[in-house]
């Protein structure tokens, strides 16, 4: 009973010891470019499609522990909290309204440092639903 005891124990030692180890290395914060995306409205019963103009914005304050983070655009700050999934991390923006933003962030590093990215945008604007999404990456400060 005390072998299982101190085995238990050491198991637990080795998982907060890798715990922080890791969140060590987690980047504080992100700067975030989708380049590409399209922006979706229902209205009259018939999904319309358009190109969504360049989105950039960032990501600082990141918690792994506490799982929230912060949004920074040039309109102010928001809260976001997060969500870590094998080899990505979303950050979930509930604004007021209670309408969703998701960004998720892969885990998957290109060349030139960044990370692929997707944004979503789910609201909607006067009874008319609208959602978006957009692709890009975002580099790690």
């Amino acid at each position: 009973m005390r072998q299982t005891a101190l085995r238990i124990g050491a198991f637990v030692l080795l998982l907060l010891g890798s715990g922080l180890a890791a969140s060590a290395q987690e980047p504080k914060g992100y700067d975030c470019t989708f380049e590409a995306g399209t922006i979706r409205t229902y209205e009259n019963g018939v999904f319309n499609t358009k190109a969504a103009k360049p989105l950039s914005f960032s990501i600082g304050d990141i918690n792994m522990r506490a799982q929230t983070a912060s949004l920074i655009t040039p309109k102010g700050t928001g809260d976001l909290r997060i969500v870590r999934a094998i080899g990505a991390t979303h950050f979930l923006e509930v604004v007021t309204e209670g309408f969703l933003n998701i960004t998720t962030i892969y885990e998957v590093q290109n060349a030139q440092g960044g990370y692929p990215a997707v944004h979503s945008r789910h609201f909607g604007l006067l009874g008319t639903p609208v959602f978006s999404q957009y692709q890009g990456h975002c580099r790690p400060r």
